[in-house]
């Protein structure tokens, strides 16, 4: 399926069509990695759902969920 690279802000984006974001597992919002591996390619894979090993799983959820409600209040208070 082909898609067009396109700019917003300083960024350059491509839209995911809803059935491939579905067959990923992934949905909006969801952090991922991007990554160029070479040839024209771009890899984009889900985060590791446990950054910390040994820390609770239920706690790293309930953290995620809390900094994506309050992201961008967060990022305002980072600067």
């Amino acid at each position: 399926m082909a898609r067009k690279l396109f700019r917003t802000g300083n960024s350059t984006v491509v839209s995911i069509p809803k059935e491939v974001l579905e067959g990923s597992g992934l949905t909006e919002g969801a952090e991922v990695q991007v990554r160029a591996t070479g040839m024209g390619r771009i890899e984009i894979s889900a985060m590791d759902l446990e950054p910390f090993p040994g820390v609770d799983e239920e706690f790293s959820r309930q953290v995620a969920e809390f900094i994506d409600q309050y992201r961008p209040a967060l990022e305002k208070l980072a600067r």
